[in-house]
């Protein structure tokens, strides 16, 4: 799992820095769209634990962990934080330019279909564009929920604001080191589930599991829509009291409301990855989930 990662709140509080005072080697880059030299930037070679931030308005862009050596010249990135960067054809009709979403300030530009890492993504990104904010460990929580066919659980989790990574997973069964197969037969005892790697200062726990509650039918028993079995079961695996509490509490709000919830709530035990091609299935295919759709409960 990824390394903890301290969100930079410049950007993300309204805090406004875009007037802030650029070299003209930044304003070339940044403002004018240049390119620095390959193997001249600062973070090409950096492998320190955090956050890349814009250099224009602080917004968090990408996580360390996120980061691989492509030989490029470049640093490069195979994952961007949810909503943070901006595609757009370049100029030049060839490329796909990627720019800070909440200034506009240029980044670089962003290749798919690769094949360095199985994100089949590459964030070439000049060093002249970004910050960097060391980690925090304090500054993360976990979270892990199963709510059917982990695919749409990951899509909307994912794109909640504060959400840093999501992990397409394995929880609740026996089994160690299950296949999807072996989950897909039943006999793991494992339900497909997401871990999540969040920042409370962004978003809380119960926001997230109300969340969670709001985009899947939490009244069906071991399914979910056409997915039958328990391994597509309704089930909170908590990480302690505190969000025991919060599950508990937010199911019985459910229960009076009229809904019979038949969400599990078990102590949070090992996860287990899935293999890289259900990582980010959404994300890569185009498509939107098949058996996940948001309602507004709460």
């Amino acid at each position: 799992m990824v390394a903890a990662a301290l969100y930079m709140l410049l950007g993300r509080t309204g805090v406004n820095m875009t007037d802030k005072k650029l070299t003209s080697e930044e304003e070339q880059v940044i403002l004018h769209k240049g390119t620095e030299l390959p193997f001249s930037g600062k973070y090409y070679s950096f492998n320190e634990n955090g956050t890349y931030v814009c250099k224009r308005c602080g917004t968090a862009l990408f996580l360390s962990s996120a980061k691989f050596d492509s030989g490029c010249g470049w640093p490069s990135f195979d994952a961007e934080l949810p909503g943070a960067v901006k595609h757009r054809v370049d100029a030049d009709g060839l490329r796909t330019e990627i720019s800070c979403a909440s200034c506009g300030a240029h980044l670089g530009h962003v290749f798919i279909g690769e094949g360095f890492t199985a994100q089949n993504t590459r964030h070439c990104v000049n060093s002249i564009s970004m910050n960097f904010v060391p980690a925090d460990e304090k500054k993360t929580e976990t979270a892990v929920f199963a709510s059917g066919c982990f695919w749409g659980t990951q899509y909307f989790l994912q794109q909640a604001q504060g959400v840093l990574t999501t992990t397409v997973g394995f929880a609740g069964g026996p089994t160690a080191n299950p296949t999807y197969e072996e989950v897909s037969s039943g006999a793991s005892g494992h339900a497909e589930a997401v871990q999540v790697v969040f920042d409370p200062d962004q978003i809380s726990y119960e926001e997230l599991a109300k969340l969670f509650f709001e985009t899947h039918d939490f009244t069906e028993v071991d399914r979910q829509g056409p997915d039958i079995g328990s391994q597509y079961r309704s089930e909170i695996f908590y990480k302690n009291e505190e969000q025991r509490q919060t599950a508990e509490k937010l199911s019985g709000i459910l229960n009076a409301k009229g809904f019979k919830v038949a969400t599990r709530l078990s102590r949070a035990g090992p996860f287990w990855p899935s293999e890289d091609y259900h990582q980010n299935y959404y994300q890569k295919s185009g498509s939107l989930p098949y058996c996940h759709v948001y309602r507004k409960i709460f």
